[in-house]
């Protein structure tokens, strides 16, 4: 089957995610391998780190029920690029579904960074960059070949992934607790910076551990009853993987030294290891995280696809991207074309970065927020626009307060990813914009033939300059006569 926005017709996508595989999708593209490495991502901040956790969970919360209430309206695939275009137009739609997909593949980078660190438990222990590189291609394209076969597929592989990679995490969030050892944590705030700096700072890499929160509703459109699952989905996955967020990473905060913490490439297996002792535990959760990681990289392919696809399907995106293949309605190219993108940023990252992980997932979240932003904003538009007629003052003043707290996250957000880290965001954000012209272009064109009579000819303007044309090749009327229409 193949379709492009041309038609004007948007095939119905098949339906197979319920709500256990809708809300696996969203556990499972939050909880990838990139929780297991933020631990030692944050170390260099202290304990200081956990207070920014906890300010980016309430973020991550009010994103989550603005996600659900605008899901809730909205109930076809592409999520805050839907909610952008419905609410300020197509370019706004166009920039969010551009962001979102830099925020998808090159999450994708992020993942599989992590997620080498814990397969080299067992092979490649010294770490040699070649082989990491390999063993992270080998990490980007198994969960590509996986989404190839179809949504039921995707669903299927994401419940099983999500159940397995509870167990480490579930472990640490309770047991682990009962061997903290207050020596660990080292200084408070051991950043060297202001502790508002420290959070903010901290925050921002914090936020990458929540990106999929909204991967629900990117794909409402395959999910059975989305207007009631979606939200549900959404909101039970975020809060769910907040608990088990918080405790765990307090729990590798206080069972690993803060010196080791901080140049550690597997934070739970070293804690799993001082808990028992040896190194048997700490295999159990590298094995959980590897599982962990090749589950969150499923979904996020998935949604590298779907994404660029609802934006295709409307014009606003290259239309290749909106041609769906075999008998199970797969968009390759989406997923083949964002594959291949992370992997170039992994390679590219490995021979020029000390700090992969960190440095990718910093971009990552700069490109993820710009959607949030403008969810949010289209929640509060409707909010003030149609809120009153629609719901009680008590249910407005709530979302309201929900919806501008999600929006005040987001620009905290930004302001904490740093300058660098803005100046390239805004620099691959602006690489849309001659995308957007040359789509639009193409689109003026069609528009022009379509609406331009077979039988007649455009005028002459060299042998009638008193009569000047429109846009579209009609005749336009001298100004005298204008009074007279």
């Amino acid at each position: 089957m193949s379709t492009t926005p041309a038609t004007g017709k948007r095939p119905a996508l098949p339906a197979a995610l319920g709500l256990p595989a809708a809300s696996a999708l969203v556990i499972g593209s939050i909880i990838g391998t990139g929780v297991f490495a933020l631990p030692s991502a944050l170390a260099p901040y202290g304990p200081i780190a956990l207070v920014a956790f906890g300010a980016v969970t309430l973020g991550a919360l009010a994103l989550a029920l603005t996600f659900g209430a605008l899901a809730g309206r909205t109930t076809a695939s592409g999520g805050p690029y839907v909610y952008a275009r419905e609410a300020f137009g197509e370019f706004a739609g166009f920039l969010n579904a551009w962001s979102y997909w830099i925020t998808a593949w090159a999450g994708n980078a992020a993942i599989v960074v992590a997620w080498v660190g814990y397969v080299e438990v067992f092979v490649n222990t010294g770490h040699r960059k070649w082989i990491s590189v390999l063993l992270a291609l080998a990490g980007l394209w198994i969960p590509a070949a996986i989404n190839l076969t179809g949504v039921r597929n995707i669903g299927a592989f994401q419940v099983v992934t999500t159940v397995l990679k509870f167990v480490p995490l579930v472990f640490m969030a309770t047991v682990g607790l009962l061997f903290v050892d207050s020596g660990n944590f080292g200084s408070f705030n051991a950043s060297g910076q202001s502790a508002l700096g420290a959070i903010s700072a901290a925050g921002a890499i914090a936020l990458f551990s929540y990106l999929g929160l909204e991967a629900a509703s990117v794909v409402a459109g395959r999910v059975r009853e989305p207007g009631r699952n979606v939200p549900r989905a959404t909101v039970y996955g975020t809060l769910v993987c907040a608990v088990i967020y918080i405790l765990g990473t307090l729990a590798v905060f206080g069972t690993v030294s803060h010196t080791k913490l901080g140049g550690s490439t597997a934070p739970f297996t070293d804690a799993a290891n001082n808990i028992f002792g040896g190194t048997w535990a700490g295999d159990l959760v590298a094995i959980a995280a590897i599982v962990s990681g090749i589950g969150a990289l499923n979904g996020w392919t998935m949604l590298c696809a779907e994404m660029p696809y609802a934006a295709a399907r409307d014009g606003l995106f290259p239309g290749v991207f909106a041609r769906l293949r075999g008998e199970k309605d797969v968009p390759a190219f989406g997923i083949v074309a964002s594959t291949v993108l992370a992997s170039l940023i992994t390679v590219f990252s490995y021979t020029r970065f000390e700090d992969v992980f960190t440095k990718i997932v910093l971009l990552s979240v700069l490109t993820a927020v710009i959607p949030y932003l403008f969810s949010a904003a289209a929640q509060l538009y409707w909010l003030l626009v149609r809120g009153r007629d629609a719901l009680s003052p008590r249910r407005l003043a709530r979302d309201t307060t929900v919806a501008a707290l999600a929006l005040a996250f987001s620009y905290w957000s930004i302001q904490g990813s740093g300058y660098q880290t803005v100046y390239y965001g805004l620099f691959v954000l602006l690489l849309g914009v001659p995308v957007y012209v040359w789509l639009k272009r193409d689109q003026s064109r069609s528009t022009a033939t379509e609406q331009r009579a077979p039988e007649t000819a455009t005028p002459d303007v060299r042998h009638s300059r008193g009569l000047r044309t429109n846009r579209v090749g009609g005749a336009r009327k001298p100004r005298s006569l204008r009074h007279q229409d």
